[in-house]
């Protein structure tokens, strides 16, 4: 219960309808990445329903994550000039249809299609208006134990979402049409959900201006203005950005287990669910906890999980190159899955443990998916065409080899940031902000989402 307080005593959450509107958030957070989910648990199926190499899978991740980073710098003044009422709702019913679809096609020319539309639908404005609404829901001295609540709350409904596909796979005899019937229980729930939100999402927006659009527009530039220019949202979007990169080699861990080991399919599909879903509970609830506790906030703790990721890989390619048993290998993937999930958890919550004032977090939240998720826009291609070029022992030696580099950058990054922090960034910010409300003649208290929910429900 402990993880539902803040370091004050008081609920994580203001009232019982603040907390409502957070599990809606955590709902369509998950099952708009209902493909994305699945491929933690499912990929060798999913390449065969296709009829698509590793390669070409990378390339449809590509795709995907080109799409969206260019929607994320385009739609970042979105953000915080309108409401999630605008951002969340229409776009998931859209990637409901899309995902539907999905399962109906092997046409690769069709599915590079659906992937931009779903790109699209679920990520560009929808994604970061989700984290903003979070990073919003509590205070900043909060923040590690809400994204860890996102974190854990989006592994329960992934391992239901994974269970249900395997359980289908299996007791359809191994027949790809539990595979094609996932597909549309997701789209039919992704619609769903889209309705729900529009009738408990806040309509109105947290900035000082109110209605008058000309004010707003200015306002929402001013604040930009100021928060992209500090060092910290930029040393945590690359932090956050190594942890990203870590984590889409995660698909592969699957395949890695099939070439080298030669795991049954459905052996392998059980590690999967148990090393993604059920340890993206098990690490990400408490991931906020533990970062506060032990490592001083999210900063500190991105530093130590990064440093574990680069002790790790190199176990790993220690194994690989030697040939050691599949169970070590489990072992050792398992160990990066729970250091994956932990970090995940942390990576946007700096933003609120510096002081970004909630108003203007939507924007600064937007430029910094997009560095942070930038590898998607070409890790999945890159990890594919390791894999197929230096096929065997040698290609995954080669991955595991990155990752273990890149982390060690990422931790040093990490440390920076967590000293910036420390040494005083909410004081600095808080004075940037006072600046700003004197130059536009702004008055007044800062608004909050828990204020604007409960004055909605009234």
């Amino acid at each position: 219960m402990k993880l539902l307080f803040g370091h004050d005593g008081r609920p994580l959450f203001s009232s019982k309808r603040v907390a409502g509107n957070f599990i809606v958030l955590v709902l369509c957070s998950q099952f708009a990445f209902s493909v994305l989910a699945m491929k933690g648990a499912l990929l060798p199926q999913m390449l065969e329903l296709w009829q698509i190499s590793k390669t070409q899978f990378g390339l449809l991740m590509s795709i995907y994550g080109i799409v969206h980073n260019v929607f994320y710098l385009a739609l970042a003044w979105a953000q915080d000039r309108f409401s999630p009422r605008l951002l969340i709702p229409v776009n998931m019913v859209l990637g409901g249809v899309t995902t539907f679809f999905l399962g109906q096609t092997n046409d690769f020319l069709t599915l590079c299609f659906l992937f931009v539309m779903l790109s699209l639908w679920c990520e560009g404005a929808f994604w970061p208006a989700v984290l903003s609404s979070v990073r919003k829901s509590t205070s900043d001295s909060n923040q590690g134990k809400i994204f860890g609540l996102l974190e854990g709350g989006r592994g329960g409904i992934e391992l239901l979402q994974n269970t249900l596909t395997v359980g289908l796979y299996t007791f359809l005899g191994y027949s790809l049409l539990g595979l094609e019937i996932a597909f549309m229980v997701n789209a039919g729930v992704m619609i769903i959900l889209g309705i729900a939100a529009w009738f408990m999402l806040p309509k109105a927006t947290l900035l000082k201006s109110g209605d008058d659009r000309g004010a707003a527009n200015r306002e929402v530039l001013a604040g930009m203005s100021m928060t992209l220019r500090l060092p910290e949202v930029w040393l945590a979007g690359f932090a956050g950005f190594t942890v990203y990169l870590a984590y889409t080699s995660m698909p592969f861990f699957l395949t890695y287990l099939q070439d080298l080991h030669a795991l049954p399919v459905l052996a392998i599909s059980i590690f999967g669910i148990v090393s993604t879903s059920a340890g993206r509970i098990g690490i990400a609830l408490p991931s906020g906890f533990i970062a506060d506790r032990f490592f001083g906030g999210a900063s500190g703790g991105l530093r130590s999980g990064l440093l574990g990721v680069a002790i790790i890989a190199a176990f790993t390619i220690a194994l690989t190159l030697s040939g050691g048993g599949a169970w070590t290998a489990m072992v050792l993937m398992s160990m990066l899955s729970v250091l994956f999930f932990f970090m995940r958890a942390l990576y946007f919550a700096p933003f609120g443990e510096m002081g970004l004032p909630p108003r203007f977090s939507g924007s600064v939240i937007a430029v910094a998916a997009f560095i942070i998720y930038l590898p998607s826009s070409f890790a999945y291609l890159l990890w594919g065409f390791i894999l197929d070029y230096f096929p065997g022992a040698a290609g995954y030696a080669l991955m595991f080899g990155t990752l273990g580099v890149m982390a060690v950058a990422g931790a040093w990054v990490a440390h920076r940031l967590h000293t910036r922090i420390l040494g005083g960034t909410a004081v600095r910010i808080s004075a940037r902000l006072a600046a700003i409300d004197a130059k536009l003649g702004l008055v007044g208290d800062e608004k909050t989402l828990s204020a604007l929910v409960d004055e909605q429900q009234q």
